[in-house]
């Protein structure tokens, strides 16, 4: 059972505070069952036969006894509280650790929405059961068990009834906690959808704006939202009904329990301060199955949360890290595809096939093609972000897969195609890759990288706030930003997604020729769409459905690869023809 796990591998660094909460616990406890049979004394011995020393004596002891129970329980939660939040802290730290080390394969298997969801409020979930169950759930057991020693040695007549109501109770709460699981297992799945809804509509405003879909998308979040609610409200109205069902159960109970009573009084079979005892015995133990029955009801829904969170613990990446890793480059800087394909898991035809090139220091390979060619996924293999189906991808003259991931990842310095930039300043940004940097290389990246003058006429320079995603930020301005930051770290490899698509010619111009001095030995790999970013690469690779069909400079592939020549001319209006 995932959740039987989860507490088996996760409590264990809490075991002296669970200790404290078991004896804290047991302690309040057995002061709350003593309670009745004090006040059973204190109404047979002192109130009935009017003696007020047994009235004050008994009334000071209770006191006392109900003092150590407050401060007892009191202790209980804190400590409880503790272990518990502790433990979900613990989960969330080990759900997060393993999310980022999955690749591309893995977070798009599971789903950005999802994950978040598993890391928030599936975590919740296991973590209000932890604190319930420290304040609750040890309690519950104690005080049945124990009150029914008790309330069998202050009335074995009466007892007959609890072997009617307590089965009883049982019964109709283990009926409704049935029909709670697979409601409580849909709702997490509605959180995902209400998730994943909420996330592209937030993401994508501007979109939704622009083409007027605001009543579209305000229908899919309605539908989205009143199917949560809905299988919320049938969880809700099944929790809902343990409450009246138990309280009618008590009242009855009680009522029995003093028409019966009441016979053996005036038989002289028991003593009012008895029965008195007796119907506080009844209530504590009817309480506690309530509990049990409330916590066994949170059960459901945790377990289901466990076996959500086991899941993305028990995924491994497919970009493993090598038991050996190499630790040093043989030629630093060189990039090299040996008979390369990708595959996704599932799909009928492969990303890339065959493909099979090397990209040297100081020279600068474009990658071209038409949409869905593979442009993107090959950078993704040169970070090892993935890991290629077939054949090898080298960077420094080692195979990726046997190089020290962390060596791998300092060596390189990768501008995604969609720039993103953290919430924080646009020092703390830059230096995302090298943190040691000193402001005079930031303001030179940022020189290179043709950014230096909106950033100088922003309020704080250099430490001018970012929100998250960059969104105070124009697209061309985050994408020169991200194209900043890849400098400041200096790597040995540049890999560009695309990373000028937002700039206008002239920047673009002025962009490229600065930065040729700083990357002369590094290579650069730049995916484009505009020939006039790629027409002066020392090497233009065009990629046709995964296959590279051309391979060269600007002025051969015009006249050796009709792919490349057509891109040319659709963009030139024929002048390549």
């Amino acid at each position: 059972m995932s959740l039987r796990r989860l507490l088996k591998s996760h409590l264990a660094p809490h075991r002296q505070a669970i200790v404290f909460v078991l004896v804290l616990q047991a302690g309040q406890t057995t002061a709350g069952l003593l309670l009745p049979g004090l006040n059973a004394t204190l109404i047979d011995d002192g109130v009935l036969l009017g003696d007020q020393s047994v009235i004050w004596r008994m009334g000071a002891i209770m006191l006392v006894v109900s003092l150590v129970q407050v401060v007892l329980l009191t202790g209980a939660v804190w400590f409880a509280s503790r272990a518990a939040m502790a433990f979900g802290r613990d989960i969330r730290g080990d759900v997060f650790d393993r999310i980022t080390r999955y690749s591309t394969r893995e977070i798009g298997r599971f789903g950005t929405p999802s994950l978040i969801t598993r890391i928030t409020n599936d975590t919740h979930q296991i973590q209000t059961l932890m604190a319930m169950v420290g304040t609750m759930m040890i309690t519950a057991p104690l005080t049945m068990i124990a009150g029914i020693v008790l309330a069998i040695r202050t009335d074995a007549g009466l007892s007959v009834l609890l072997w009617v109501v307590i089965p009883l109770e049982i019964i109709i709460m283990g009926s409704i906690i049935a029909a709670m699981n697979p409601a409580f297992r849909k709702m997490q799945k509605r959180i995902d959808r209400v998730n994943a809804v909420l996330r592209e509509q937030i993401t994508g405003i501007r979109v939704v704006r622009a083409f007027t879909r605001e009543p579209v998308e305000s229908a899919r979040f309605a539908d989205a939202n009143d199917r949560l609610t809905a299988t919320s409200m049938r969880a809700a109205r099944l929790m809902a009904a343990t409450f009246p069902a138990v309280t009618l159960l008590v009242n009855l109970s009680s009522v029995a329990l003093l028409w019966i009573g009441a016979d053996r009084i005036e038989d002289g079979s028991t003593q009012i301060g008895s029965l008195v005892a007796y119907i506080t015995y009844l209530l504590q133990i009817l309480l506690a199955v309530t509990m049990a029955a409330f916590m066994v009801s949170m059960i459901p829904r945790a377990a289901v949360a466990a076996e959500r969170i086991v899941e993305v613990l028990d995924t491994e990446s497919s970009v493993v890290p090598p038991a050996d890793p190499v630790r040093e480059f043989l030629r630093p800087g060189t990039v090299e595809f040996r008979g390369v394909g990708f595959r996704y898991p599932g799909a009928e035809h492969a990303v890339l096939d065959n493909v099979a090139f090397t990209a040297l220091p100081g020279e600068t390979t474009a990658i071209i093609g038409s949409t869905g060619a593979g442009k993107t996924t090959l950078l993704t293999l040169a970070a090892r972000l993935a890991d290629a189906s077939t054949g090898e991808v080298s960077v420094g003259g080692v195979d990726v897969r046997r190089l020290d991931q962390i060596l791998l990842w300092q060596a390189i310095g990768y501008v995604p195609q969609r720039a993103y930039l953290f919430s924080g300043t646009v020092a703390s940004n830059l230096r995302y890759g090298r943190p040691d940097a000193t402001d005079g290389e930031l303001w030179e990246a940022l020189e290179i990288a043709q950014a230096a003058g909106f950033v100088q006429s922003m309020p704080e320079g250099l430490a001018s706030p970012i929100n998250q995603g960059g969104t105070n930020v124009s697209g061309g301005q985050r994408q020169r930003l991200s194209i900043a930051r890849a400098l400041v770290a200096q790597p040995a490899v540049f890999l560009f997604d695309d990373s000028f698509s937002a700039l206008d010619l002239a920047t673009e111009d002025r962009l490229r020729r600065a930065l040729y001095p700083h990357t002369r030995n590094a290579a650069v790999l730049v995916v484009a769409q505009r020939i006039s970013t790629i027409e002066t690469a020392d090497q233009i690779i065009v990629l046709e459905g995964g296959v590279v069909v051309g391979m060269g400079r600007h002025n051969e592939l015009l006249s050796t690869c009709p792919t490349y020549a057509e891109i040319v001319s659709s963009q030139r209006g024929g002048e390549a023809a």
